[in-house]
This record gives C-alpha cells, structure tokens and sequence, in this order.
C-alpha cells in the first residue's frame, strides 16, 4: 500500500495542468487555481482520500499521456541544456514507465523538482510556496483519534448562491473495528464517530465551528440532520445555531467501501472549510472525574490565595478584613458539592462543576456564571480549601474568609430573622401571659383578668370620631338614650 501511494503521488508530481484538472474534476473537486495550488490539493487527494477508484485515474491519466509522447520519440528534437538535479528528479518519475523521455521544457521542471523531495520524505517545502492551514478549536467534549481530512476549503464552483461540494474517502480496517467496538453513549449512538466539522477560513488563530447559511449534508444516499435554531424571546433579535459537530457515523459504510459526502452550502461571500475526524465523544462524567484526577487545586494554595486577595493594598483608603463567599451555587441554587472555578476567575466564588459541564454538555458556552467571562475546560480546576469547609460545616450557608486565611461561618442574620416582629400588647397589668377572659369575666382561680386590645376588630378611629361627631351634636339637640358597646366585657378599643 505505502509502494502504490509513492507512485501515486510520483505520477501526480508529473502531471501538467489539464491532468490535474481532469483528476480533481474526476472527484468532484475545485480545478481553479495556479498549478501548484492544484499540485497541493491533488497530492492532499491521493494522501488522504485515494481509493481503487481514484488510483486507477491516476494510472489511466498517467498512461494515456505517456502514450502520447511515446509517439514523439521517434523524431529527433534538438537537446535542450538541464542541470543534474533536474535530470537525476525526472529519472525517478520514468521508472514506472518504459517510455523514454528525450527532452523536457523548462516550465515543467519547477513544480516536481518542488515538491519531489517533499514528498520523499527528503526535505520541506520552501517557505514561499508553505501555507499555513486552518486549525480549529479543541473540543473539550471530543478526543481526535484520526484525521480522516485536513481542513479544506469549499470553493465555489460558479456564480450561483447555492453550491455543492463533494468529497470521496473510505475507512481503514482498524477505524471500522473502532467504531464497531466502541460502547453505546444512547440506543443508536456510538462513542466512536466520524464527525464533518465547518469553521471559518482564516489561519490566524484556531477557529470554532461555523456553518455556512443553507447547510445541508448527504451521506451517501442520504441527508444528515443538522442541528437547528434556538429560539429567541426577545424582539429583534436573531436566533442562534449551535455550530456543533456533525455525526455522520449512522449513515457510513462501516466497511472498505468508498463514502461520498455532499455539503451543500450558500455562498454569500464568506469562505469557509470543512475537515472530517475520527472522535470519542466524552461525556459529562467522564470529564468530572477526568478533573478530580488532574483538576484538584491544594488547600494551603487556596489559603495563599485567599490571603492574596485580603491583603492590605497601601494604596487603597479602604482595609479589607475579609471577604464573603456563599456554599450555594448560582447555577442551580443548591448546596455545592463540587466547588470549581476557572483558573483565569479573579473571584473566590465557586460554582459547582457537576452542573456546570452537565449545562455544557447540552449547550456549550464555557461562560463563567459569576464573573460571565470565558471559563472553558482546561483552565477549570477544584478548590481544596473549600471542599474541606464544606465537609466541616454542614449548617450555614455562607463564610467568611480572614485576612490570616481562617474562615468562620455566618449564622447571625438567619437567627435573627427567626425573632418575632410584632410582640402582643397588654393594657392594665404586668402579666405578659394575660389570657382573654372568660364569659363570666373571670379568669382562673376567680383573679380579674388583664384588658386586650383587639386589634382584629374592623372600626377604626376614624369612623368612631364620626360617631363622636354626631354625638355632640346630637347633645346640642337634645339627650340621647345611650348606644350600646359593641365589645365583649374586658376588651377595650385601640382608640
């Protein structure tokens, strides 16, 4: 196999531009461009993607244009001066035909001699002709096992909005048995994938996942589901696509069998690449333990830190005696269990992991939930200290960190909510236990009982100024027959 993909890649070196267009067109890719970036793109189809099928064009391209010459050697040409290195490159580019060849232009002898050497393993491609390729982000969520396709663009084929772009490649033996092997994360669902991620075209840093408008991607003989929009609640506002990637395990031939994936995009001026990998998905789980493993910050370091944080600035009018930090965690509103934080958080307030990758692991944003700045997996890590508070006090729900770096609980406020607000008031006797009284108007052991103010009663004092009111002018009139007390024997009015 390693014989067959060196003479592949020999007889794609001698091509000129007219082959290498009819091999990329034969497979469906972009034939635009200057030779060496078809040269690039044909020799990445022949490493990564060279099936039987693509071999044999290559042979049958390779064949039909030494036939050609074959019928050129019979007449004598006038020898044409060429330096030893370009001798001793194009030697090794007959060997595997027994046509000889007599003569060469000069334009044909940069590109082998160019990427001849490289692809021997005998040397790097001159900075000049080196392009940096797109990378993307790691995925805390996924472990790369193989890369099955190099980040590649997706070059429009003509003018119109809505362009395909297909690409061939076929698994190893050993890529099958993974995926075969591996345990199932949900019925259907296997851990090892073949995933398609799309990102931006722009090399200057790693890039995250972006679908181009219009996406849509076949497998084989049938369409991929991608995931949709989240809705939005508020007015004006765009809803979001999770850019995540795209399962297309279900859909393979899990054998040696060429696959055929076509994406189909809309091409509205930005340029994007696309890259095919072999993946274990990872779940939150398996990330939490993979944390507590590696993750774990030790108490004297938190302490030091805590110290850090209360130590007095010289500068600063206001002295800093301690700092408080609540044992719930805001995402959830519970007792934490895991405190964690980001390594980059400048706060002492932790958040509990167990939540926070669970929440990650359905809509992936990596946000701190405190400071709200980026808090992604590799720079997360478990506080020691305040794990061991948590296991020493089980009955308060904040602390407070010193200066010295000791901590205390607070309890005080939620004692003091516990205290009554509004105390009972009792007229005309000491006793604090005063009873209502009784029908008779006595109390226990015959004693007169205290007066109460009801409080329950509905007049008020300012409907009995009223009565008041009409009293005396009723006693202008003339005497009244006096109106009955309303109140039961022993109670007095509030008035």
């Amino acid at each position: 196999m390693a014989a067959e993909l060196v003479e592949a890649k020999n007889m794609v070196m001698s091509f000129r531009v007219s082959d290498l267009q009819m091999l990329l067109g034969f497979v469906g890719r972009s034939k635009s461009g200057l030779k060496h970036e078809l040269v690039t793109r044909a020799l990445q189809l022949v490493q990564f993607d060279c099936s039987p099928e693509v071999f044999k064009k290559i042979k049958e391209l390779y064949e039909t244009r030494y036939a050609k010459k074959s019928s050129e050697v019979a007449q004598p040409q006038p020898q044409q001066h060429r330096s030893p290195e370009a001798l001793s490159i194009h030697s090794s580019y007959d060997r595997g035909s027994t046509v000889a060849r007599t003569s060469i232009s000069t334009t044909n002898i940069d590109y082998p001699a160019l990427y001849g050497k490289y692809l021997n393993g005998l040397g790097r491609l001159p900075p000049k002709v080196a392009k940096p390729e797109v990378r993307l982000v790691k995925l805390p969520f996924y472990t790369t096992l193989d890369e099955l396709l190099k980040p590649t663009e997706l070059v429009p084929q003509n003018n119109e909005k809505l362009q395909e772009s297909p690409c061939i490649f076929a698994l190893t033996p050993r890529q099958v048995e993974l995926i075969r092997n591996s345990r199932e994360l949900q019925p259907g669902v296997k851990s090892v994938q073949v995933v398609l991620r799309i990102c931006y075209t722009d090399t200057s840093s790693p890039q995250e996942d972006q679908y181009p408008p219009n996406i849509a991607v076949k497998v084989n003989h049938s369409y991929c589901s991608v995931p949709g929009y989240y809705p939005s609640n508020k007015p004006g506002v765009e809803p979001k696509r999770p850019c995540r990637p795209i399962n297309l395990t279900h859909l393979m031939y899990l054998s040696a069998a060429t696959n055929r994936i076509t994406i189909t995009w809309g091409n509205y001026g930005k340029s994007y690449s696309v890259g095919l990998y072999l993946v274990r998905q990872m779940t939150s789980g398996e990330l939490l333990q993979r944390l507590k493993t590696i993750g774990i910050k030790h108490p004297e370091l938190c302490k030091a830190l805590v110290k850090e944080k209360l130590r007095l600035d010289p500068d600063s009018e206001i002295a800093t005696t301690g700092v408080r930090v609540s044992l719930i965690c805001p995402l959830v509103k519970m007792r934490l269990s895991v405190p964690c934080r980001a390594e980059t958080c400048a706060h002492l307030q932790c958040f509990d992991a167990v939540f926070y990758l669970q929440m990650n692991e359905k809509k992936p944003t990596w946000m701190c939930p405190v400071c709200d700045k980026p808090a992604p997996y590799d720079q997360l890590i478990i506080d020691g200290l305040l794990s061991k508070i948590l296991t020493e006090c089980e009955d308060a729900d904040e602390i407070e960190y010193l200066v010295d770096g000791s901590w205390c609980p607070i309890r005080a406020e939620k004692e003091r909510s516990c205290s009554p607000q509004c105390p009972i008031l009792v007229l005309g006797s000491s006793d604090v236990n005063g009873l209502l009284p009784t029908p008779n108007g006595n109390g226990e052991n015959g004693k007169a009982t205290a007066d109460v103010v009801d409080l329950t009663l509905d007049s008020s004092s300012s409907e009995e100024e009223e009565e008041e009111d009409e009293e005396e002018d009723d006693d202008d009139e003339g005497p009244q027959p006096k109106r009955r007390c309303s109140y039961e024997k022993g109670l007095v009015s509030a008035c």
